[in-house]
């Protein structure tokens, strides 16, 4: 067997299992079968890449048929930096679903009741120390007119 057929092989088992897995109703199994996925493909395209050679750059001195292909590697990288983003997608997802379901019948509505009683004490509390300092304010300047006027 050859090393890329080992890989194909490899890639199939990978993507395979990752589909089955993403079968399943759980939020977390989909996140890892969407990772078994991901990395079955991007193995297969690092497989398609074909056998290693040299660096692909043009030079005197080197036959085309030595390079290596530049264009599966950039696809490789491109799949991860997609898979990583939305791999942080599904987590977010698998969070907010645990804390919803966490919350019970209760649900998304949160009693906040209490925060909203003291913010309004609060709240009228300074509006009364905003009215007593424009009253302070005031006061000086009348007190700074009476004595221009003397």
């Amino acid at each position: 067997m050859t090393p890329t057929l080992v890989l194909v092989i490899v890639a199939a088992v990978l993507f395979g299992a990752g589909v089955a897995v993403m079968l399943e109703r759980s939020l977390t199994r989909v996140l890892i079968g969407f990772l078994l996925v991901g990395n079955g493909v991007n193995l297969f395209m690092f497989s398609m890449a074909g056998a290693p050679g040299l660096a692909p750059l043009l030079v005197d001195g080197v036959d085309e048929a030595a390079l290596s292909d530049p264009l599966p590697q950039a696809f490789v990288l491109t799949a991860i930096v997609i898979n990583l983003g939305l791999t942080a997608f599904m987590l977010a997802l698998v969070y907010r679903t645990w804390w919803l379901a966490q919350l019970g019948a209760q649900g998304d509505i949160i009693g906040d009741e209490e925060d909203a009683e003291e913010d309004a004490v609060e709240t009228a509390g300074l509006i009364r120390s905003t009215a007593e300092d424009d009253r302070a304010v005031q006061d000086v300047l009348d007190a700074s007119d009476e004595e221009v006027r003397r």
